[in-house]
């Protein structure tokens, strides 16, 4: 027996045909849904989907008309796809539920993919842990206990970088580089003029 269309679908209807981008098609998915036309609220909600992808309350009533149809693959997919962006939306969660139970009651043996579980989180490591984990060579770095402000220190014409040999060992690779060289010339001057002036 042919269901009437009621004044309500009628009016979305018109909605959505004058803008298909209207977010009126989930409201006449779910009407065609609950009289019990499946197949206009499947073609309702797809269409409108590829605009919305995230609309879910239309997700929902995509996977409902596909579970009415006895498509649970299809109908478990929709409705996943929900929970993925909404976790604890009661809708797609009764509707899985209520595959599960339609499957069960049908004898179907098929099997059921399930969503992949959560990735366990790391534990947190203290700042110590995190310390001692990092394996250095480094030298002790040099005693300036015994100098003084004034004291002149020989300056290299060359910089020298260290730079990773290996996973264990560093080997001090000389770099020329012309504005360090100048930099620690005009230093080694301030130093040698201060020591001039007391």
């Amino acid at each position: 027996m042919e269901v009437t269309s009621s004044p309500r679908i009628e009016e979305l209807r018109r909605r959505v045909q004058k803008d298909p981008t209207s977010i009126a098609f989930a409201q006449l998915a779910e009407e065609y849904r609950r009289m019990g036309k499946y197949e206009e609220a499947i073609i309702t909600c797809r269409a409108g989907l590829a605009h919305h992808p995230s609309y879910l309350s239309a997700r929902v009533t995509l996977g409902r008309a596909l579970m009415e149809l006895h498509r649970y693959n299809d109908a478990r997919t929709e409705l996943e796809a929900v929970l993925v962006l909404a976790s604890d939306n009661l809708a797609a969660i009764r509707g899985l539920a209520e595959i599960h139970q339609r499957r069960g009651e049908a004898g179907d043996t098929s099997p059921i993919d399930h969503p992949p579980a959560a990735a366990p989180q790391p534990q947190p490591i203290e700042a110590l842990d995190a310390l001692d984990a990092l394996t250095l060579d480094l030298s002790p770095p040099p005693d300036f206990s015994s100098l003084s402000p004034d004291t002149q220190l020989p300056v290299s014409d060359e910089s020298h970088v260290a730079l990773p040999a290996s996973e264990e060992s560093f080997d001090v690779v000389p770099v020329s580089n012309p504005a360090i060289a100048e930099l620690e010339r005009w230093l080694a001057a301030i130093v040698e003029d201060r020591s001039h002036r007391q």
